[in-house]
């Protein structure tokens, strides 16, 4: 479950009291509303089966695949399923291998997602073990499934936009700035992340 409503508010009315520029942000644009995921194995597959496509192709290629493996998308079926089902649902070589590194952890139970570390890093470390998951592939899903509150995806483009829109910078920030201006910001880094894609789309900023 991700951030709620409340506790991101909670989370930016705290940094607002540290950085002023975040309340004035929060006077001209409010509160964001919370980005939430399922957690589990299904919402990892659907990442995989996003990247690098547009959002219509990658719903597309999902109403294939639970067509093909039933609403379920059940790892062990996946793991079953040949090649060429699978590339007929618009899953390229690569990301069968992808699917088929998410499910091989899964079913062999190297990779337990309803026991993940309670460490925010470590459980990065376990997630990037899955091909194709990369870092910030991982970040997003501790920050939209699990609700881990200090996740800061600091190397996202649109994060460091949005820094540099709500504290009035002249140039968008570098990874190792972004991670610099948010020290302070520990442990709502997870608010301020969704707070500054908000901003980032948010034509009155």
């Amino acid at each position: 479950m991700g951030l709620s409503a409340e506790q991101i508010a909670q989370g930016l009315d705290h940094i607002a009291s540290l950085t002023p520029a975040m309340g004035a942000a929060l006077e001209r644009v409010g509160y964001p509303e919370p980005r939430i995921r399922p957690t589990g194995y299904r919402t990892l597959l659907r990442t995989i089966v996003g990247q690098q496509v547009s959002v219509a192709a990658a719903a597309s290629v999902w109403g294939k695949l639970e067509a093909l493996l039933g609403e379920d998308t059940p790892a062990p079926d996946l793991l079953a399923a040949d090649f060429d089902a699978l590339r007929a649902c618009g899953l390229s070589r690569q990301k069968q291998g992808y699917a088929r590194s998410l499910c091989d952890l899964v079913v062999s139970g190297e990779l337990d997602l309803t026991a993940l570390p309670a460490d925010d890093e470590e459980a990065i470390l376990q997630l990037t073990r899955i091909k194709g998951i990369g870092r910030w592939s991982a970040g997003i899903y501790l920050l939209f499934a699990e609700g881990r509150a200090d996740i800061w995806p600091a190397g996202d483009l649109a994060v460091q936009a949005g820094m540099a829109k709500l504290l009035g910078l002249e140039e968008r920030p570098s990874e190792k700035e972004a991670r610099a201006l948010a020290e302070s910001w520990r442990p709502h880094r997870g608010a301020a992340a969704i707070f500054t894609w908000h901003c980032y789309n948010n034509p009155a900023m």
